[in-house]
């Protein structure tokens, strides 16, 4: 069953698609629409005052959704006139009777997962009630919107915190600003309203500071680098790898390793790009966004990974789905229970296929089986031991290695497609390697032949191009520092999660304390190379992974 990608038409719908997307890494954001709107912002600011300042971003925010498709707009001005009144009734019922507060609470979720489920699930719900009932039932194209997951989320947010009496907006300018601020409207990070809007009101937001365009600017063109030159180039050889598995061929064992662990780290540098990119876009405004992500590959457990990988997502799971249900407060079945649930819900959110929620039940799975281990080694006293270097080399192999299998179910098309990846990536097709390469290894090569190891014509040059790729970008994600920590002195994000977590890795931890950004002649000279390289690699129009999401 085919899977459902936020922004992808169902089926063909002229004027809709990828083209029409004003992508953060495209010629247009990046030469016309950012510093439009970054001048127009601070000017109407100086000669107009803030308010004329808030509608002329919400304007511009707006245009930047409508690029995609106009037609949505209506949709999500629609969704922000609502869920303001919603909000703004809650506010009105602080202190008064919960019931009602309760049931308008209800009706803003209802309202808001309703929206959702239409267009991201209905033709999922329909299509798997046709193949159990043995229906023709068809609801025709539908079109999933942009970011309809991200902005329905920070809405609901909105609203319980407004239930709680910890929000409350009663401009409608601000409010729309909250939802639609571009840098964060795709694909995140999910705000809170009081975590934005404050920042907004300060005064010194309406004047440029050169501190802000510096910080900025490192910040996007790093983000830009990780994404034309190194996401966009690794993916070359992911794709035809998962192509291969759609269509049903073997794959053997390096095939599979080298298409999985690709797009592993095309995932990662895709998404880690567009969350520089979003920070530095905002930061350009005198906005600090929170820390999205933070270096997850090189955690020691799954329930480190999911602290370090969509940060703001993972709080909002947490927030407004496993506490609610009851979180660790009555017993472990229940927390297991709990998680599994969660994470099944989060599997499903990104995306309306099958393959998501089995994605989502396997983190689930992890996180219960983290969990047992960690109460059953804290039972028996075991605890100073996995602080050894050997034991976190160990359980950082069996975290990444499972975040690996897991990304196979995320990224296929099919089930089929993600057990051929399977099969192969355990070897049930054999091992084998490029002739060239067999036989440039001498005496070694009798050796592994008498292992079982074959070798095939032609593919040399991808097999090395794919794991010289690899093991590059391995290095980059579990030795560098990450872009929160070499420019920590300078409070480039601030952290929504509550609990940064500390670097499981130590070269990683050392060597942060070492590269740390100064605005110097130096960083300045590094930040234009990073940019140049990643504004020369934007030959193609290439959107980012969690744009489909």
């Amino acid at each position: 069953m085919g899977r459902l990608a936020e922004g992808s038409p169902v089926g063909p719908l002229p004027g809709s698609g990828l083209c029409n997307w004003m992508l953060f890494n495209s010629y247009e954001f990046i030469v016309l629409f950012l510093p439009l709107t970054l001048a127009g912002f601070f000017l109407s600011s100086r000669l107009l005052g803030r308010e004329p300042a808030i509608i002329w971003l919400v304007l511009a925010s707006l245009f930047f959704y409508g690029w995609w498709n106009p037609i949505y707009l209506v949709l999500i001005v629609l969704s922000m006139m609502v869920n303001f009144a919603l909000g703004t009734f809650l506010g009105m019922l602080v202190n008064r009777s919960l019931f009602r507060r309760r049931l308008v609470l209800s009706l803003g979720v209802l309202v808001n997962l309703g929206l959702l489920g239409y267009f991201k699930y209905a033709n999922f719900f329909v299509e798997n009630l046709n193949a159990l009932a043995d229906t023709d039932y068809n609801l025709g194209v539908i079109v999933l919107p942009l970011a309809i997951s991200f902005f329905t989320f920070q809405q609901i947010a909105y609203l319980a915190d407004a239930y709680q009496g910890v929000t409350s907006e009663y401009k409608f300018s601000h409010y729309a600003l909250f939802v639609t601020f571009f840098p964060q409207l795709i694909a995140g990070p999910i705000v809170h309203h009081k975590e934005m809007l404050p920042q907004f009101m300060k005064d010194e937001t309406l004047s440029p500071r050169w501190s802000n365009v510096a910080i900025g600017v490192t910040i996007f063109s790093i983000g830009l680098f990780k994404k034309a030159v190194l996401a966009d180039g690794v993916a070359q050889y992911a794709t035809p790898v998962f192509s291969r598995a759609l269509i049903g061929e073997d794959l053997t064992f390096f095939e599979a390793w080298g298409g999985a662990l690709s797009y592993t780290f095309q995932l990662y540098f895709d998404f880690s790009g567009y969350s520089d990119m979003a920070i530095g876009a905002a930061r350009l405004f005198g906005i600090i966004l929170p820390l999205n992500f933070f270096s997850p590959y090189k955690s020691t457990s799954i329930v480190e990974f999911w602290r370090r990988w969509h940060m703001t997502l993972s709080r909002f799971l947490r927030d407004y789905v496993y506490i609610p249900l009851g979180g660790s407060r009555y017993g472990s079945k229940r927390r297991y229970v709990n998680l599994m649930t969660t994470m099944l819900l989060g599997g499903l959110w990104h995306g309306a296929g099958w393959t998501f929620v089995a994605w989502g039940a396997l983190h689930g799975f992890y996180l219960v089986i983290n969990h047992a281990w960690n109460w059953f080694c804290h039972r028996i006293g075991f605890t100073h031991q996995r602080d050894t270097a050997l034991w976190k080399a160990v359980a950082w192999v069996m975290t990444f290695v499972s975040v690996v299998v897991g990304w196979v179910f995320f990224r296929a098309e099919s089930f089929d497609a993600a057990l051929v990846i399977l099969k192969g990536m355990a070897g049930v097709n054999g091992i084998a390697l490029p002739n060239a390469l067999a036989v440039r290894l001498g005496g070694a090569w009798a050796m592994l032949q008498s292992v079982g190891v074959d070798s095939y014509l032609g593919g040399g040059s991808v097999f090395i191009w794919t794991y010289l790729w690899v093991g590059l970008l391995g290095l980059l994600a579990l030795i560098a520092p990450n872009t929160h920590q070499f420019m920590r002195d300078f409070n480039p994000t601030y952290d929504a999660y509550g609990s940064k977590p500390q670097d499981s890795v130590q070269p990683a931890a050392r060597l942060s304390g070492r590269v740390l950004w100064r605005p110097s002649v130096g960083w300045m000279l590094g930040t234009a190379i990073l940019s140049t390289l990643g504004f020369l690699a934007l030959t193609s129009v290439s959107e980012f992974l969690y744009f489909q999401f």
